[in-house]
């Protein structure tokens, strides 16, 4: 009985052996012919050389060199409305009329009281050069006649001021009044802004002090428009800084072609304080920015094969999209723009640029 088992056992040990070892067989030799995974793909750019001028960057905001809010000096009734809102105006051109026919029955009066002051005063001078009056009658008469005149002159005054002009050229914002209103002294009429010319208002860190200027080059970038770059120069500097912030206010006049920048406009501020100077630079999607600082991957391209090296570099300021490079590389070395996820140091790698394809 015990033989026919151990018969049996030594039966099954060499039939799960077998199995077992066709099956090892098999899985041997197909991990010994499979390929390795290909190299990773990436794209590839170049260190070049630009032209940079040294800046100073900040924010600020844009405002019209000229802008008011037109009001009236006198209350009255609008009578007459002249232009509309959003209107382009000139210097001196009538905005709106208040109501004048009193003032204007009260003028004539007043001429009429200034016409018969007149006649009084020559009649006197008339009869004074024939010693037929006396000096103090004749005195009289001509400060009756200024007065007559002043007055004249004092109503005119306050019907002009019930023809409310624009006092200087420009565009009309939205109208704050409505004809047949009553208007009381001061109330606000409608928006003027001249569209020619803007001005940034701005502030720098004390620190900067001595590199601004006035007349330096101001180059403005605002959100609307992010393809275009307006130009300028620095108008006014505060002598003193802000007592709360320590910074310095800064004011430039900005050319605004087309009227494209408008009152209130946030702006990216880059003001030039150098000529321009030779600098290395990559775009800065092919810098790895870490706590450790700042690494790209170099490509060593040798034979038919490339491989990537990781190397630590400087970096300086940033323009447009790109980072200035001050030391860890040289013109024209190449680095990975793009591929950067699946990298390690040393390994081989298969470039496919778009110009390559």
């Amino acid at each position: 009985m015990s033989k026919k088992i151990i018969l049996l056992v030594v039966f099954v040990i060499v039939l799960f052996g077998g199995l077992f070892g066709s099956k090892f067989l098999q899985i041997n030799k197909a991990m010994s012919s499979r390929k390795p995974p290909p190299p990773p793909t990436i794209t590839t750019t170049q260190v070049i050389q630009e032209q940079w001028q040294s800046a100073l960057s900040t924010i600020g905001t844009v405002n019209p060199e000229l802008g008011v809010v037109i009001s009236n000096e006198v209350a009255g009734t609008v009578s007459e409305l002249n232009s509309e809102s959003g209107d382009a105006v000139n210097k001196g051109d009538l905005i709106l009329e208040l109501d004048t026919s009193t003032d204007q029955a009260k003028l004539n009066g007043l001429l009429a009281n200034k016409k018969l002051a007149q006649i009084k005063f020559n009649r006197l001078s008339t009869l004074l050069k024939r010693k037929a009056t006396s000096t103090s009658s004749f005195d009289e008469a001509r400060a009756e006649l200024d007065v007559a005149s002043a007055s004249v002159i004092e109503q005119q005054s306050l019907i002009n001021k019930k023809k409310i002009r624009a006092p200087f050229s420009g565009k009309l914002g939205i109208r704050q009044v409505s004809l047949g209103q009553y208007i009381d002294k001061g109330t606000q009429i409608i928006p003027l802004v001249s569209l020619e010319n803007t001005i940034a208002d701005f502030a720098f860190p004390e620190r900067h002090f001595a590199q601004l200027k006035t007349g330096q080059v101001v180059k403005l970038k605002a959100q609307a428009y992010p393809d275009m770059t307006f130009d300028g120069v620095i108008q006014a500097i505060n002598p003193g800084l802000h007592d709360d912030t320590r910074t310095i206010a800064v004011r430039a006049v900005i050319n605004n072609p087309d009227e494209k920048l408008r009152a209130g406009m946030f702006a990216d501020i880059s003001v030039i304080t150098s000529s321009p100077k030779p600098v290395l630079t990559l775009p800065e999607t092919a810098i790895l920015f870490s706590t450790y600082g700042e690494n790209v991957y170099f490509v060593n391209q040798k034979d038919d094969k490339n491989s990537v090296e990781l190397r630590n570099i400087e970096t300086g300021s940033r323009r447009n999209g790109r980072i200035e490079v001050i030391k860890g590389l040289s013109l024209n070395d190449t680095v990975v723009d793009e591929g950067h996820v699946k990298l390690r140091n040393g390994q081989t790698v298969t470039i496919t640029n778009s110009n390559e394809k």
